[in-house]
């Protein structure tokens, strides 16, 4: 069960005790974790509606899936541990006190383990599909898209690719995606621009490349969002469960008469739900102090997943709301992510052994040295409970402008 709830105070020694800054810091990433995952969940059993049981019938499926994904990872992460570490997939953690070499080796690329749960549990979900073909197709175009992050994610652990192998493969990935979108292609023109422009405008083709270039991004987002213990996992569960409500709430929304959007919606909670539940098994061990390293493995497969729920399920632009954290750290970066500042291999904070503390490093241009720089000097685990509480803001704040900001620009809700 939830038993990293329990565990979540319990490694304060750690650090030295003058490093702990208190007040919100203090409050345990666990916690955060769970109970931005139990507000969808609990949203959407209470608003679904019963009516309509074909529907019920998949998300209750999603929902026991997750349950399954969260307890064969929890299982088979600290078998995969001697695995790993045999194979030589490890590394040490920058951000402990102690000497390079003393250090000990800590299993990397774990998030394979939970990838191939999910999707062991997302093929059974085809079963409610049985009856819709459109359904099977984005199903598999998913799952394909998906298996290749994967697969480019493992690799990149194994072989250390170059970014511009990183960069190509998103592209191939999602093409399957591309291909089975059946939505509109049109964009909603503002209300004071629709005597001019009119208000529709169909961009053909570009939406499609739109779609490609939102892919490589999503993709590539949290890759570059990573370094300390919980963040790569911690950011994706909480955007996760920012995506299930958003469902939630669209299927509460929505008449049951509009059978295509719901479809889509339902879809998205049968894909997100599974990899709330594996993030949730991995989070446990890859939180402050980590005993598992995530690796691009983890970070390549949430980015496409991500992808797959927003692209198939017809919200590119309200995920891009969620992934407010993710669009500033990679404005920050951009610099030298396009060599015009000279960007090293790692750009994490420098950890100061005497305090305890994370501190910014300034040629580091990144949302967690932004963070130290705002927020002063502060330990790993309050510098992460720090950035979740901030991705949960944010969230919020998005689902905000989706719902009150779209609806006074366009004089409409819509289904973006």
């Amino acid at each position: 069960g939830l038993s990293f709830l329990s565990q979540s105070m319990a490694t304060n020694n750690i650090v030295p005790v003058n490093s702990e800054r208190g007040g919100i810091f203090k409050i345990p990433e666990s916690y955060i974790v769970f109970f931005a995952t139990l507000v969808p969940v609990i949203f959407t059993l209470f608003t679904m509606s019963f009516n309509d049981p074909r529907y019920c019938k998949i998300f209750c499926l999603s929902l026991t899936l997750a349950i399954f994904v969260y307890m064969a990872s929890d299982y088979l992460i600290p078998q995969f541990k001697d695995l790993l570490l045999k194979a030589g997939l490890c590394g040490k953690d920058l951000n402990k006190p102690g000497e390079m070499k003393d250090k000990q080796p800590i299993p990397e690329s774990m998030g394979i383990v939970p990838a191939a749960v999910f999707l062991i549990a997302v093929i059974t979900t085809q079963l409610a599909y049985s009856s819709s073909s459109i359904a099977i197709i984005h199903c598999n175009a998913g799952l394909l898209a998906i298996c290749m992050m994967i697969l480019l994610g493992f690799a990149d652990c194994v072989l250390d690719l170059r970014w511009r192998h990183k960069l190509v493969m998103p592209f191939f990935a999602a093409l399957p995606l591309v291909v089975c979108y059946n939505g509109l292609t049109t964009i909603i023109v503002p209300g004071f621009l629709k005597g001019i422009l009119g208000p529709l405008i169909d961009v053909g083709l570009l939406y499609h490349l739109y779609m490609i270039l939102f892919a490589i991004f999503t993709t590539n987002a949290i890759n570059i969002y990573a370094g300390v213990n919980g963040i790569e996992v911690g950011q994706s569960i909480i955007t996760a469960c920012g995506v299930a409500l958003y469902n939630g709430i669209e299927l509460y929304r929505l008449d049951v008469s509009l059978t295509q959007d719901r479809f889509c919606h339902i879809f998205s909670l049968s894909v997100i739900l599974p990899f709330v539940g594996g993030s949730m098994a991995l989070f446990k061990y890859n939180k402050y102090p980590s005993q598992v390293f995530v690796g691009d493995t983890y970070t390549y497969f949430a980015g496409m997943v991500f992808a797959v729920v927003a692209i198939l399920g017809h919200f590119t632009k309200t995920l891009l709301l969620l992934f407010i954290p993710q669009i500033i750290n990679f404005l920050l970066s951009l610099p030298q992510l396009v060599g015009i500042v000279f960007c090293p291999r790692h750009r994490l904070p420098k950890y100061n052994p005497a305090t305890g503390r994370m501190e910014c490093v300034n040629n580091h241009f990144t949302l967690i040295n932004a963070f130290l720089r705002v927020c002063g000097p502060t330990n790993e685990q309050e510098c992460v409970n720090g950035l979740l509480l901030f991705q949960i803001v944010c969230s919020v704040f998005g689902l905000f402008i989706r719902y009150q900001f779209s609806s006074a620009l366009f004089g409409q809700f819509l289904i973006i």
